[in-house]
């Protein structure tokens, strides 16, 4: 995989039966050292101008999403166990337990696919199923497929 990727990042929160679906297309930066991925992108929030620099680590069964600027939290995807943190908001803190059931990563010279389902709760209240799905490609191959 090259330095720089493109990455998809689909998420899904279902709550009493309903889906909310978000979708982040941007560029980021990719490596990968001891075996574990590392993918590095900056995320915008509307309505103001500071961004939040994202960090998010994968290997074998755990992902982790560290995000400073304008929010801040590092959260934890482990299966099969629990983990809460804090999550730093320019609304305010919240506590947040996140209890993954399945982490799923495919690995391919140019791509990386990762599926996360996991149970998220606020303020030790459970709020709802969610799944991420992200598609990391090195950004010379997505253009090639886009243009060929």
């Amino acid at each position: 995989m090259t330095k720089e990727v493109l990455l998809k990042i689909q998420g899904m929160q279902f709550m009493e039966a309903e889906g909310e679906p978000v979708e982040v297309f941007t560029a980021g930066n990719y490596f990968q050292k001891n075996g574990k991925h590392y993918i590095k992108y900056d995320e915008a929030t509307e309505g103001f101008q500071e961004t939040t620099q994202n960090l998010i680590k994968i290997s074998g069964d755990t992902m982790e999403v560290t995000k400073r600027g304008l929010t801040n939290v590092h959260m934890v995807f482990q299966e099969k166990k629990k983990n809460l943190s804090y999550y730093n908001t320019p609304f305010g803190n919240l506590m947040v337990g996140i209890e993954a059931s399945n982490i799923e990563v495919k690995e391919e010279p140019d791509e990386l696919e990762v599926r996360v389902d996991y149970t998220l709760d606020i303020n030790y209240e459970r709020l709802a199923d969610c799944t991420i799905q992200m598609n990391i490609q090195s950004k010379g191959v997505k253009e090639a497929r886009l243009l060929g």
